[in-house]
């Protein structure tokens, strides 16, 4: 008998607990086109005109105005228990594009000297390799002020299902910060039972490739998406650069030196020669990289963020495309539409050809 009220119980339990939790993984086309009907809200009035309005969330929460003019907003189910945190992208005041244009790395785990009294921890990454985008992991910090108490707030009301958003400069934000909530779940600062999901819109490159091989570990089986347009240039930036310290340990070119050195006179001259010229202007291209995106970028920024204090730079700028890709791909019919205007640089980035794409993918649920 008490077997079978024990059986009893754990049946009710576990249909209660499916019953209660929506957010599952894997693509979902309805899902990605209402996130990005949220993600338009931040328009003006013109441009959220032409795209439809969110019909499952209303918005509930809009943050001030921080830290390089970021913004975010939390949109609540208006039938479950779940909310979206959606990020802002570049807006058109020159801090927002300091933010971008600040595109020197640092390691992925470390800290932000906010000012003299502000100090932001992050582990975003353990691999030492691992190095993402100074100016977009300085907005996520200021973000992250406001998030957290949020999230807390909601979770205390029940909801512990999260969905995080951002379009082109919001996406990049959502990468990092992705990455910033999974590692406090793990340190126990965030309850461990809080499910988040993502979806970053034409988003550029976070961070290199170590940061991307954990970002996607940690979100793989279908938590974390990147939905990128063929037609978009702004998922292609930043400018990246691939120098003989970006492979593994152990590579291929890790003895290239000592073997040129063993080879007779005057091959060993030839070789050396050759191996230098394809070596040194990747090398010399990262250091400027590092020197305007990074220390000239820094003057500006400190100048809008008073008592900020630079970090020490990774010596990289190996960008990456990062995340589980899903590509609308842009066809004849599409450059009908939306064709190529040399005016218009960011006609294929906005969220209307977005959605116009978006919406010819399958219908089915995608798991990845």
């Amino acid at each position: 008998m008490l077997r079978y009220c024990t059986c009893c119980f754990l049946a009710v339990l576990l249909t209660f607990t499916a019953v209660a939790r929506h957010l599952a993984p894997g693509f979902d086309k309805a899902e990605c086109k209402e996130l990005l009907k949220i993600g338009a809200q931040f328009g003006d009035s013109n441009y959220i005109q032409k795209v439809p309005a969110p019909e499952l969330y209303s918005m509930v929460y809009q943050s001030a105005v921080c830290g390089l003019d970021n913004r975010w907003e939390l949109w609540k189910h208006k039938q479950y228990q779940q909310a979206v945190i959606s990020v802002r992208g570049t807006t058109a005041s020159t801090i927002s594009w300091l933010a971008n244009m600040y595109a020197a790395m640092i390691p992925a785990k470390g800290f932000l000297q906010l000012s003299a009294t502000d100090t932001f921890h992050y582990a975003l990454a353990e691999d030492t390799k691992a190095a993402v985008h100074v100016g977009w992991l300085l907005s996520t910090a200021f973000l992250s002020k406001t998030i957290l108490p949020q999230i807390d707030s909601c979770y205390k009301s029940g909801i512990k299902e999260f969905i995080i958003t951002g379009h082109s400069q919001g996406g990049a934000i959502c990468f990092l910060l992705t990455s910033y909530l999974y590692s406090l779940q793990k340190a126990y600062r965030l309850p461990a039972d809080i499910c988040f999901k993502t979806y970053c819109f034409a988003a550029p490159k976070p961070g290199n490739l170590y940061y991307a091989y954990e970002y996607e570990a940690e979100t793989q089986m279908g938590w974390a998406f990147n939905v990128v347009s063929s037609a978009d240039w702004v998922p292609e930036v930043p400018f990246s650069v691939q120098t003989l310290n970006d492979f593994n340990n152990v590579n291929g070119f890790m003895n290239a030196r000592s073997t040129i050195r063993k080879q007779k006179f005057p091959k060993n001259l030839v070789l050396r020669y050759a191996y230098n010229q394809l070596d040194r202007p990747t090398r010399r291209s990262q250091r400027r990289f590092e020197r305007y995106l990074g220390k000239y970028m820094a003057r500006s920024i400190k100048k809008s963020i008073p008592g900020f204090v630079p970090p020490k730079y990774y010596k990289s700028n190996d960008y990456v495309r990062t995340g589980s890709i899903i590509v609308l791909f842009a066809d004849a019919a599409y450059y009908n539409l939306f064709p190529d205007d040399p005016k218009l640089i960011f006609k294929h980035h906005y969220h209307q050809p977005y959605l116009y794409l978006a919406d010819k993918l399958p219908d089915r649920p995608v798991t990845q």
